[in-house]
């Protein structure tokens, strides 16, 4: 069990090691970011995404919330997505959900988790409506949540099409691509699910108008 206490003697462990090894590390990371990619992923802590890609720090930027969602409400994940298209210039937007992940469970339940989780899940529960008629065919309930998970993520490359945002990057820097994936807790390894290329078709209603 770690403690606050162990969680600064860890820290400090961290940073005389990387001083170690490179000397001019932290004056290179208090210099600036110029990410490739921005990560959106569940907040879950067994899927951190600098360790599952394999990069250091400074090479992603990050934003986690329960199940991986980019919801038009959430002015949180809107900013973040706007500061990382429009002034970082990524150049790939990930969105990353992982089978076994608690709140598609959660959201497949008709427990009552307290208004404020109710109506974030509610947008789980909206995917899983959508798609009922493949998911009844399934045969086990891992196998459906695992098809939920993925149509999760295909919901959220949606609605980022459906923002201004990309779609003005699109239009002005050809980028970013966006990338819908899943992560595997039990073999480390993730899955593709779809890339789209700039400009690829967008619903004529959620065309911003000059955008399109």
């Amino acid at each position: 069990m770690h403690t606050i206490k162990s969680l600064f003697e860890k820290n400090e462990s961290w940073a005389k090691k990387q001083a170690e090894l490179d000397p001019d590390y932290f004056k290179k990371l208090s210099s600036g970011q110029k990410p490739e990619f921005l990560w959106i992923g569940c907040g879950d802590s067994r899927v951190p995404a600098e360790e599952i890609l394999g990069l250091e720090a400074g090479e992603v930027f990050v934003h986690r919330n329960v199940a991986n969602q980019v919801l038009y409400t959430d002015i949180n994940a809107r900013s973040v997505i706007e500061y990382a298209v429009l002034h970082l210039k990524v150049k790939h937007v990930i969105v990353c959900g992982h089978y076994g992940c608690g709140g598609v469970h959660s959201a497949l339940s008709n427990q009552d988790f307290g208004e404020t989780l109710n109506m974030w899940l509610k947008s789980i529960k909206e995917v899983y409506s959508e798609n009922k008629e493949e998911l009844s065919t399934i045969a086990t309930e891992k196998e459906m949540e695992e098809k939920l998970v993925e149509f999760n993520v295909l919901k959220q490359i949606e609605h980022l099409k459906n923002t201004s945002t990309i779609q003005k990057a699109w239009k002005e820097d050809d980028g970013p691509t966006l990338h819908g994936w899943v992560f595997s807790l039990e073999t480390g390894k993730i899955k593709s699910l779809i890339a789209e290329e700039p400009n690829s078709p967008i619903e004529k209603v959620y065309q911003f108008e000059n955008l399109w």
